[in-house]
């Protein structure tokens, strides 16, 4: 018996397509699917933060697993060429979402 061929896979950009910076990413979860919010944080004075979402992306839990995954991966090969990334503490005045 022979392998099944894998099949040739092509991207194609959308015409909505966009690329942005976000440094802010909230999750939501149902039974159904996960929702990732993507926004911008920016803070106009010492006690006010603002985020400003602008884009939201419903996965399959599946597909929110396969992100986990590639994510996971990526993160070790950027620690092991450029060293490890550190989050600060929660409630010691940064967000960490």
């Amino acid at each position: 018996m022979t392998p099944p061929q894998q099949p040739h896979i092509q991207l194609v950009k959308a015409p909505e397509y966009r690329e942005n910076y976000a440094n802010s990413v909230q999750v939501r979860v149902n039974l159904w699917d996960f929702f990732l919010s993507f926004g911008l944080v920016t803070q106009a004075a010492a006690d006010t933060v603002a985020i400003h979402n602008f884009q939201g992306i419903y996965l399959s839990p599946q597909q929110a697993k396969a992100l986990l995954n590639v994510l996971q991966q990526n993160l070790s090969q950027y620690e092991s060429a450029f060293g490890e990334i550190h989050l600060e503490p929660q409630g010691q005045g940064g967000i960490v979402q």
